[in-house]
């Protein structure tokens, strides 16, 4: 093996009040891919923070190239040769396709930019990757969120980086994307790009990585080939507990019996929006996890927020304990005990320039008005004890919410709801985005939610996951309840699969046997004239 192009020693970061990272050793060779793996809050984001200049160390050494380096900033970690591509796609939609490929290193001549030089620079870069075909003059906002990523990591390659750090770069895309991106980090490790990979998907990891270096708590854990650790023994090693105390990461099926005629807590009439969701009927009862099931776009989310009243139905009627009511305005819905927790954590969740303090006690203050604002005896009270039981870390209310990892974003943004002891708690993808332990704690917690007699709405694009939590899912397809699936022994994902594909044939059997025969005839010969 040849020597390290990135040699990290004994890397120290501290933080009031807490030790970010402890100690940690990494290394990144030449012409790998390379995993960093962790619970949210072990310290990769901060590691990376280290190695790209945003944070300075406290301790430690950085070598990169074989020469020892002290990062003031990002243009020191850039000119050594370290690019970064976020979860996040920090591109300028405003700008075009090869303005964004060369931003900030412009090709300049004796009277500014020249232009045109600039894009024939873009148009290599991305040829290097396989995108030869896109015009760098189009708008960067005519490309899909898949092809902006790729625009991305051209624009991380446009200053020859020997390094290229990928923080969670497949979130926002679907399988046959992310094989795309793949091709491209393949092609990039063969010409001997160092590439550090940081994913919370696990099958990801194993198809792509060479190596991982697993962090916990801020320290070092250890470094394995990725053929040589397998899942569960990954997974343990970043929890530090063996996989079999997660409980099947988190909760068990629910099977609980009910009465014919018991009353539900919450029962939709008709409930409709144009555009949105079709008519649907719909039950839920206390203490019974429903999920919603159904691919993207089927009407999930939109379904949700019909029964929390941040949207406005057109048409039906909703119960609550068998008294109508009408949910104008979450407002409406906080003060009838329904909370809903939006799967957009980042621009509908959490107010990022807050603390977590700030953040956990908004709902609650609002439920009592601004007029009335809590003691900071209450807030103290409220904060201490949803820090403890959510589990969030590092345990510290006055710090920036921002500045936390996405799972304990998410921790935090369950316990403000939790806070306001609702009936029903909606909750919308509450695990998408975090680490394998996160996950497992907020499935237990749901689990436990339904348990003490909550009502809770689940909705995931894992399948498995619903199936896992659900007493009881809802299927949805194009915007429309197409069925429900009680759980019990033998009740899989696929069952859903199942639904949503026949639902599809019955739909198309439905719409030929109302064309009549002569109909037919003429397509199938239109059909066999092409």
């Amino acid at each position: 093996m040849s020597e390290p192009l990135v040699q990290m020693s004994g890397i120290t970061i501290e933080f009031p009040g807490v030790k970010a990272l402890d100690g940690v050793d990494f290394r990144l060779f030449p012409g790998e891919v390379h995993a960093l793996m962790g619970e949210n809050g072990a310290g990769k984001s901060t590691l990376i923070k280290a190695l790209t200049g945003v944070y300075r160390i406290d301790a430690g050494t950085i070598v990169v190239d074989g020469t020892e380096r002290e990062f003031a900033g990002t243009g020191d970690a850039q000119a050594a040769g370290i690019s970064t591509v976020y979860q996040e796609v920090n591109l300028a939609p405003n700008l075009s396709i090869g303005e964004n490929v060369m931003l900030g290193h412009e090709v300049r001549g004796p009277f500014g930019v020249n232009w045109r030089a600039t894009h024939r620079a873009a148009g290599e870069a991305l040829a290097r990757l396989g995108l030869g075909d896109l015009d760098t003059r189009d708008p960067l906002s005519s490309l899909s969120i898949a092809m902006q990523q790729l625009v991305a990591i051209s624009r991380a390659m446009a200053i020859q980086a020997k390094v290229l750090i990928l923080d969670e770069p497949t979130s926002s895309l679907d399988a046959a994307e992310v094989e795309g991106l793949f091709t491209v980090i393949r092609a990039l490790r063969a010409e001997g790009v160092a590439i550090l990979f940081v994913s919370h998907f696990l099958d990801q990891v194993y198809a792509i990585s060479d190596r991982l270096t697993v962090l916990r708590n801020g320290r070092f854990v250890g470094e394995h080939l990725t053929t040589e650790l397998d899942r569960h023994a990954l997974i343990s090693t970043m929890i530090g507990k063996d996989l079999d105390t997660l409980r099947s990461l988190g909760g068990s099926r629910r099977t609980s019996a009910r009465a014919d005629d018991e009353q539900p807590l919450l029962t939709a009439s008709g409930i409709a929006r144009r555009g949105s969701v079709e008519a649907t009927d719909l039950q839920i009862h206390r203490g019974e996890v429903v999920g919603f099931a159904g691919l993207l776009g089927s009407g999930r989310t939109e379904l949700a927020r019909l029964l929390y009243g941040a949207d406005r139905a057109d048409a039906g009627t909703v119960e609550l304990d068998g008294r109508r009511v009408d949910l104008k305005s979450p407002a409406d819905a906080l003060a009838h005990r329904v909370a809903f927790s939006t799967e957009n954590r980042r621009d509908e969740g959490i107010v990022g320039d807050l603390t977590v303090r700030e953040n956990l006690i908004l709902a609650v203050q609002a439920e009592r008005g601004w007029a009335r604002p809590m003691s900071r005896r209450e807030q103290d009270e409220l904060v201490a004890t949803w820090i403890t039981r959510m589990g969030v870390r590092p345990a510290d209310p006055n710090r920036m919410i921002k500045n936390l990892s996405g799972g304990n974003q998410q921790k935090v943004l369950l316990g403000r709801w939790l806070a306001t002891e609702p009936d029903l708690l909606i909750l919308d993808e509450p695990t998408r985005g975090i680490d394998v332990g996160a996950k497992a704690e907020i499935q237990e917690t749901v689990a436990e939610l339904a348990d003490d007699g909550m009502a809770v709405v689940f909705i995931s694009s894992e399948l498995e996951e619903v199936v896992r939590l659900s007493e009881r899912m809802v299927v949805l397809k194009d915007h429309r309840k197409i069925g429900e699936i009680q759980s019990g022994e033998g009740v899989t994902a696929q069952e859903i699969v199942d639904i949503i594909a026949a639902h599809g044939t019955e739909a198309a059997a439905a719409e030929l046997d109302d064309i009549d025969a002569d109909t037919v005839v003429s397509i199938d010969a239109e059909e066999g004239a092409r």
